[in-house]
């Protein structure tokens, strides 16, 4: 896959094409607007307009000239790098790569950098909490910003139509994105400028803006939302690999964390009866064949798979009444429990007709259970995500070479398990 962004400036652009290399892309920015790489190992390519201060007319022809040179090139994410701060020819450069690209062609503005302290919220673009025409680019003397409301400078500078996605839709999650941008759309909108506050606002306009399979979306933005969009754009094209997500802990924080990321990803859970898993007879095989069968069906409709024991309203076992009801110790209905939970995760994987590009568990003894199970010799330690959260892969066994996340069940804020999943998904 192919990547070209046409920054109008150098720096910038290169702090994008950063990014991208993160992705895993060999990137090259070209200092000549006219010139594409010569290498054939070069799939993200950053070309530098040089043409934040110059005349409109001057900034047309040489995004022009770029549009064109990427279109030859087979381009198949075409990305416009702006200043955070809006400086610049933004109206004319958008402009011009619609013309360009086709009527099929939509522009997504966010100026947004929220780890710099640029945010947008009401369509107001706010440096550290100060709106930009009175923060220093307001004093600039070449091109001083004078207006801090994004979709109102757009339209002064595009003739295109522009239309806000507002906050309230934002924190409705992807789905209700991408809802609002197809109506925007239909309506006549071919710029779109998305309320943004966080990096989770990011992922969720690059999220919607993934699925509109009928239209050439195109980031306009300072880096992260293009990350964040060829990341999704490169995802929702790989058929068929899936993140399998086997949560044991019953915790209040790992509660957060699971509800956290529901409400990020719209997935629907399975849930586990860790009752009927906390049993010595055939009610634990019933329990475990049920969730494998489900698990299996679900997996042709969601790219991730969650199984977990914490279902809503679930009370913590009273594992010692079990145990004496049952006359075994309470330890040996514990490792039930995870032992259900590592076979139902072991068969769902072994047994997928899908490529599994990784597995997340959280609570040791899940984990534990799941090495075992799959007769893993164990774990080979590549990163950590965040403190007591580490990405690896299994050694040996039926799940050799499969990429998973270790997470204590106590480890880890609200954010802790969505950010591991988007870490999976970066590695792909």
């Amino acid at each position: 896959m192919k990547i070209g962004v046409i920054a109008d400036d150098l720096t910038g652009g290169n702090g994008t094409g950063v990014k991208l290399t993160k992705l895993g892309y060999n990137v090259a920015t070209m200092v000549f607007y006219d010139h594409l790489p010569s290498s054939d190992q070069i799939n993200g390519v950053i070309v530098d307009t040089d043409s934040r201060y110059v005349k409109g007319e001057v900034a047309h022809r040489r995004v022009k000239a770029v549009a064109n040179n990427l279109k030859k090139w087979e381009t198949d994410v075409i990305c416009k790098r702006i200043d955070s701060t809006v400086r610049g020819n933004i109206g004319v450069e958008i402009d011009t790569l619609l013309d360009e690209l086709g009527p099929q062609a939509i522009a997504v503005i966010v100026p947004a950098y929220p780890d710099s302290g640029r945010i947008v919220s009401g369509g107001y673009l706010l440096v550290h909490g100060v709106p930009v025409q009175l923060s220093d680019v307001g004093k600039d003397p070449v091109k001083p910003v004078t207006e801090s409301h994004v979709p109102q400078l757009v339209e002064k500078q595009s003739n295109y139509a522009v239309a806000s996605i507002g906050l309230e839709v934002i924190l409705a999650g992807k789905e209700a994105i991408e809802r609002k941008m197809k109506d925007s759309i239909q309506s006549g909108a071919r710029i779109l400028v998305p309320d943004v506050i966080t990096n989770e606002d990011i992922d969720a306009v690059a999220g919607a803006m993934a699925e509109l399979d009928d239209y050439q979306m195109i980031p306009a933005d300072p880096g992260p939302l293009t990350a964040a969009f060829v990341r999704a754009f490169s995802r929702r094209r790989m058929k068929d690999k899936k993140i399998v997500v086997t949560i044991g802990s019953v915790t209040s924080n790992s509660s957060k964390q699971l509800q956290y990321l529901i409400d990020k990803t719209n997935i629907r859970p399975i849930y586990v009866d860790s009752k009927k898993l906390a049993t010595v007879d055939g009610v634990w095989d019933e329990e475990v064949d049920r969730v494998i069968a489900l698990a299996k069906q679900e997996m042709k409709e969601q790219d991730i798979l969650l199984i977990t024991t914490d279902a809503p309203g679930t009370e913590i076992l009273d594992l010692k009444t079990l145990a004496e009801n049952q006359g075994v110790s309470q330890d040996a209905l514990a490792k039930r429990i995870a032992d259900g939970l590592g076979k139902i995760t072991r068969v769902v994987v072994q047994d997928s007709e899908f490529e599994i590009g990784g597995c997340f568990s959280s609570g040791g003894d899940v984990t534990a259970s799941l090495c075992s199970i799959c007769r893993a010799e164990g774990i080979q330690l590549l990163d950590e995500i965040l403190p007591l959260i580490a990405y690896g892969k299994f050694i040996g066994g039926y799940l050799d070479s499969i990429p998973i996340v270790t997470k204590g069940g106590t480890a880890g804020g609200t954010k802790a398990i969505y950010t591991s999943i988007k870490y999976l998904e970066a590695t792909f």
